[in-house]
């Protein structure tokens, strides 16, 4: 009898405590304020199984707001020098520990979760979510999806709860600094891969993001009187200065150039005065 799972369960036995619910193998106890009134030994009864603040398997007939093995958005109800424990519905709430931890939460904060059971069998979340998300999404290349970013690599890139279910990815060389950790994203369907999970881009196709980083790029010239590189700058510097890749650098670029909007020095690039166009 699993904690952390929803059994029904018949009642064994009656006690000034509760009643004792068994499964056929293993009792666990019904608290007396959960017995339904008039149970009676023999009758069945749906509880989600847990663990009470003294750490006893024990049931309630209150239904969770998560369940082992599933995902849920829940509330920090407080944090502690331990973690973050989250409001599940139930008397008892549920340890986020900062080591289960992608960002760090602040008290009243919604976070993105799954269930699970840790080495002691105690029921804890994680914000590590891709060996929980589904694969078998409907979506398909060009589709626009939304979802919560949970979860940055530098090598892989950035991990993408897709309707906070579906499990996707927006490769490195597709993300700079545009989101972080728990920040809800809307990405363009890059890919689907044998195994059905997505691969993501926060672009549009190149085509049509092209407006985008050219007003982008045109933004951060008036910001600072100029661009202080060109495009024959390294892709790092574009990179880290625009979250731009160098190709698409160069598209803006040239299609500011071409409306007239731009022109470049040694120095940098900067905004043409429309007046002299």
């Amino acid at each position: 009898m699993e904690a952390g799972k929803t059994f029904e369960l018949k009642i064994k036995r009656m006690t000034p405590q509760g009643a004792y619910l068994s499964d056929g193998e293993s009792d666990v106890l019904l608290p007396s304020k959960q017995v339904p009134e008039g149970a009676v030994t023999g009758d069945a009864i749906t509880v989600f199984v847990y663990r009470d603040s003294k750490d006893r398997i024990i049931s309630t007939t209150r239904k969770p707001l998560i369940q082992l093995g599933e995902i849920a958005r829940l509330k920090v109800r407080e944090m502690t020098g331990i973690g973050a424990f989250l409001d599940i519905g139930l008397e008892r709430d549920l340890l986020l520990p900062f080591h289960e931890m992608t960002k760090t939460p602040e008290e009243g904060d919604e976070v993105l979760v799954a269930m699970y059971l840790d080495k002691s069998g105690r029921l804890c979340a994680t914000e590590k979510l891709y060996e929980y998300l589904e694969s078998d999404s409907s979506y398909r290349k060009d589709d626009e999806v939304t979802g919560t970013l949970y979860e940055i690599s530098r090598n892989f890139g950035a991990f993408v709860a897709v309707d906070d279910r579906y499990s996707a990815l927006i490769p490195a060389k597709e993300f700079g600094n545009e989101a972080k950790a728990g920040d809800q994203v809307t990405c363009r369907v890059t890919g689907v891969k044998p195994d059905g999970r997505l691969n993501l881009s926060l672009r549009k196709k190149a085509y049509l993001q092209i407006n985008d980083d050219a007003e982008k790029i045109i933004g951060m010239i008036r910001d600072n009187g100029k661009l202080d590189f060109t495009e024959r700058a390294e892709p790092e510097l574009i990179k880290e200065r625009t979250g731009l890749s160098k190709a698409a650098f160069k598209r803006a670029i040239g299609h500011l150039l071409k409306e007239k909007k731009i022109y470049l020095k040694e120095d940098g690039i900067y905004e043409r005065d429309q007046k002299e166009k």
